[in-house]
């Protein structure tokens, strides 16, 4: 388990980082959950800037960052075993007070590359004794410059507000065990609440399905998150909504927000495949589904 010396050639530098997995890890496919895969992520990031930061600050990028947005695709299943899964972290921009990693999920083997997921993430240095960002210094800048394969910007989501329809409640309700240091719910967390909410948006459009109908299977292929207000342990609940945003020949699109009150706290869309497990390959849904999820959506592709 570790960090690699980065991989540099004329091109790029990347930070290697071999993240071990977890039995717990796996989903009822058996493959990895995709919330955990966002673990694996920041667990590779908090590498990369205790390893390579420019200072004995190191901490100061490691732990005093805020997360902006995630956008993940999931390229292929994870399945467990006993060695560690490769995670490969570089720079794709640098601004005034924020910067955006990308990442590799990948293993490199005698047949070639296997890429299971790429994401990105951008994120914002933050003073977390006074709540407020702050810039990034010249030597944190010219740091991650040494890492940066320019790409294009990471553009932020400014969808409508959504509907709120008792069809799509899920009450959050937020675990001592969520938050970080600084009582704040932890990236990651958020992953696990928006796949709360849409399990249970699922479970509603089901109900009273025929009971010879087939289970239906799903796997995400993208969930894009922006965060917008910390949320905080407390003993009150957070409103999170869901809506079926558009139906596909074999996936669906679910946008969903977390609030406060009036209070907009984060915001996903993700994109679930339903999946064939018998061919591993992505299936239309049956009618009965299909006609659930028609009635319930906004829009058709």
């Amino acid at each position: 388990m570790g960090h690699r010396d980065p991989v540099c050639d004329d091109r790029r530098m990347r930070h290697l980082f071999d993240c071990p997995m977890r039995w717990a890890d796996l989903d009822l496919l058996g493959h990895v959950n995709n919330v955990v895969y966002v673990d694996y992520l920041q667990e590779a990031r908090v590498d990369m800037m205790r390893v390579h930061a420019p200072d004995r600050r190191a901490d100061d990028l490691a732990e005093g960052v805020v997360v902006v947005r995630h956008e993940v695709s999931y390229v292929a299943p994870l399945e467990f075993r006993f060695r560690p899964v490769r995670v490969e972290s570089w720079v794709t921009e640098v601004r005034a007070a924020s910067f955006t990693l990308a990442y590799e999920i990948v293993d490199d083997g005698p047949g070639g590359r296997t890429t299971y997921l790429r994401a990105r993430t951008v994120l914002t240095p933050y003073v977390f004794a006074s709540e407020r960002p702050r810039r990034l210094s010249d030597a944190e800048r010219d740091w991650l410059g040494r890492f940066l394969e320019p790409a294009e910007p990471v553009r932020r989501s400014t969808p409508a507000p959504l509907l709120r329809a008792e069809q799509g409640h899920y009450p959050v309700h937020v675990r001592f065990s969520d938050v970080d240091v600084y009582g704040h719910v932890n990236n990651v967390k958020y992953f696990e609440y928006f796949q709360e909410g849409r399990i249970a948006l699922m479970a509603e459009l089901w109900r009273d399905l025929p009971v010879e109908a087939p289970q239906a299977r799903m796997v995400v292929a993208q969930t894009d998150v922006d965060y917008r207000i910390p949320i905080l342990f407390r003993p009150e609940r957070y409103d999170l909504w869901s809506r079926v945003l558009a139906v596909g020949k074999t996936s669906l699109t679910i946008e969903a927000e977390i609030c406060d009150g009036d209070t907009l706290l984060s915001r996903s869309r993700v994109v679930t495949v339903f999946w064939d497990p018998g061919t591993h390959r992505p299936t239309a849904p049956t009618p009965d589904h299909r006609a659930r999820l028609l009635a319930a959506c906004v829009a058709v592709d």
